[in-house]
Formats: C-alpha cells, sequence, structure tokens
C-alpha cells in the first residue's frame, strides 16, 4: 500500500512539474514523460526485445519499421516507443548493412578517396569511359545478392568512385528536411491516422513502380553500373519522404529507382548504400534524447537500448541477406497487399477507440 502511495505520490509531483515547465522528470519509480504532457511508463525488457525484434524484421523490408515500431507499441504496450527510440536501434540495422557490405563500402570509399586524390590533388582528369567498358568487365550479381567485378581495375574504380558520388549527392536532401522539420517529425509525422494512410497510399506506389518498370523499360532496365547521377538525386529526394513513419526507406528509395529504369537489384542495392550516411546520423544525433527521462511515450534504460540494438542487429543482418535473394526471383508487390490489409487494421483500430492515434 505505501508502494502504491508513493508512486501516486510520485506522479503527481510529476504532473506539477511537467504543468509549470512544459517538460518532464522520472523518479526511481520508473515514470516519465510522454510528448503529450502525460506521464510516461518505464520501458520492460519483453518490450526492448519485441521492439528490437521487430526493428530488425522490418527496417530493409518496403513495409516501413517507424510504423511497425509504432503501431507494435501502441497495440500492444498502449504507448509510443518515440522516435528516439527508433533513430536508436536503427543504428543496430545499419551496422548491419555495414557488415554485410563491408568489402563493397570498403572498396567504394578507397575508390572515392583516391580518385578524389587524383583528379582534385594531381589533377588527373581522365577518367574510365564506363559506359563503353567491355560487359565482361562490369559488375554481375551473384547468388548471395551482392555484385561482382570483371578483372580490369580501373574499370572498377571508376564504378566505385561514382556510387560514392552518388551517396553524397543523394544524402544531402534528407540532411537538409531532417533537420529542418526535425520537431514535427518527432510529433505530428507519428500519428496513427497519418501512417496508416501513407501504409496504403504507397503501397500504391511500390505496385505502380513494379508495373511501370516492367511495362516501359522491360529488358531495358539498367544495372547498378550504369547509375547516374539524376538517379541518385532521384532517390535521394525520394529517401526524404521516409522522414514520415508508414512510407518506407527502402520501399520509397527503391520504387524511385525501378520508376528511373533500375533493375529491381541495383534499386534496392543502392537503397541500402544510401540509407547508411542518413540513419547512422540521425541515431547518433538521437542517442542524447534517448537516454533522457524525459523522453517522450516509453522511456528505455541504457541497457535496454542496448540490448534492442544488438537484436535488430542480429535480426537485420538475416533480414538483409533475404531480401538480397528475394528480388532476384520475385516482384515488390508480394509486399503491397500487406501495407494495404495493416493500414486498413490500424484504421479500424483508430476507429473503434481501441488505440489512440497520438
Amino acid at each position: 500500500m505505501a508502494d502504491a502511495v508513493g508512486r501516486r505520490a510520485g506522479r503527481n509531483r510529476a504532473g506539477l512539474v511537467n504543468a509549470g515547465h512544459g517538460g518532464g522528470e522520472s523518479f526511481t519509480g520508473g515514470t516519465g514523460f510522454g510528448t503529450g504532457g502525460c506521464v510516461g511508463e518505464s520501458m520492460t525488457w519483453v518490450q526492448a526485445l519485441v521492439l528490437g525484434l521487430v526493428q530488425g524484421l522490418t527496417e530493409f523490408l518496403p513495409i516501413s519499421s517507424s510504423a511497425h515500431l509504432r503501431i507494435t507499441s501502441a497495440v500492444f504496450f498502449g504507448d509510443d516507443a518515440g522516435a528516439s527510440f527508433t533513430a536508436v536501434t536503427q543504428l543496430g540495422t545499419e551496422a548491419a548493412v555495414l557488415v554485410y557490405f563491408a568489402r563493397d563500402i570498403w572498396r567504394i570509399l578507397v575508390a572515392w578517396c583516391t580518385t578524389v586524390w587524383l583528379k582534385v590533388v594531381v589533377r588527373q582528369r581522365e577518367s574510365v569511359p564506363v559506359h563503353e567498358a567491355p560487359t565482361t568487365r562490369l559488375p554481375v550479381l551473384s547468388e548471395d545478392g551482392r555484385f561482382t567485378y570483371g578483372p580490369d581495375p580501373e574499370v572498377q574504380r571508376e564504378l566505385d568512385y561514382r556510387v560514392g558520388w552518388y551517396v553524397i549527392i543523394a544524402t544531402v536532401p534528407i540532411g537538409v528536411l531532417g533537420l529542418l522539420f526535425k520537431d514535427q517529425i518527432r510529433t505530428g509525422a507519428r500519428n496513427l491516422w497519418l501512417i496508416s494512410i501513407m501504409l496504403i497510399v504507397f503501397a500504391l506506389v511500390i505496385a505502380a513502380a513494379e508495373y511501370y518498370s516492367g511495362r516501359i523499360y522491360g529488358r531495358a532496365r539498367r544495372p547498378l553500373e550504369l547509375l547516374t547521377t539524376r538517379d541518385g538525386l532521384i532517390m535521394g529526394l525520394a529517401q526524404c519522404l521516409a522522414l514520415i513513419p508508414g512510407v518506407s526507406r527502402s520501399g520509397a528509395t527503391s520504387s524511385a529507382g525501378l520508376f528511373c529504369g533500375l533493375t529491381r537489384e541495383a534499386a534496392v542495392r543502392f537503397s541500402f548504400l544510401l540509407a547508411i550516411p542518413a540513419v547512422v546520423a540521425s541515431g547518433l544525433f538521437s542517442l542524447p534524447d534517448a537516454f533522457e527521462p524525459a523522453g517522450e511515450g516509453l522511456n528505455a534504460s541504457g541497457p535496454q537500448l542496448l540490448v534492442a540494438t544488438l537484436v535488430s542487429f542480429v535480426v537485420g543482418y538475416a533480414s538483409v541477406a533475404w531480401l538480397l535473394k528475394f528480388v532476384t526471383r520475385h516482384s515488390l508487390d508480394w509486399f503491397v497487399g500487406y501495407r494495404i490489409v495493416l493500414g486498413l487494421t490500424v484504421m479500424a483500430l483508430l476507429a473503434t477507440g481501441v488505440v489512440s492515434a497520438t
């Protein structure tokens, strides 16, 4: 009884602090603050493990991991895990991409730095005409979803150099918009009505991209080595839409790649590489907020955040390997129906009052 009274008193004190300062604080009893001014709850270990698992399973699929974390938190746990928790656990899944594509990333970094040095510092302005290079020396997609290159190191270096530039160029838009609209992303954009609508709308976008790619380009779809600056910029602009939960980063960028005429494998692979700078920067930027007791929604402790991130890393690595193999044989249409059903289900739960939109 004394413990219960103490907990109620702690909540009352927290409410007074919130009313007076617009913020909040947490007490040793485990309460904190949500963004809506309500007292937040401490996250349990089961919740942390489940959310880490959900993050790892859904990050690379075109179904929106942030939407799934938001929906899972609302339906099963009654509160929002928060944008900061989402951003930090994404570090685990991006670490999985870094490990899976370690050789590719290292090769791109070395090629970019070396070529920039030669062209800018040494002023060697010659480049290999990749589009005219023999097809036997161009990258070939292997069974595990990776690209292997021919014997000419100059062709390979030029390809990697260009991919490095395309990633840099495509990252600029989301970096600018992410900083400008940070507050809106953390609050209003997490409304479940908006998320459910975006799940359905972008399901139709993915379906349209698959149809357009097959109908217009057909066998003329381009592999990764024929990626252009225009392709990279368009996919970078599409990545900005992923700031809205429910859109899906991989869904938006892969669809943009298909609209540009890339093969499905090339679009998905570049989508993974493109996400690395933005997601890592977002996760590191959100790290202090995630450890702040006054953070929004469910409040996770440091060890819980670490475990959730590790779980997302392990599951995310398996998810990357699976998806790269999947898209070599199947279209993204398989995910369209799932997105529509999930969006309609969330709408039904909102309409019947089972869950709150905020």
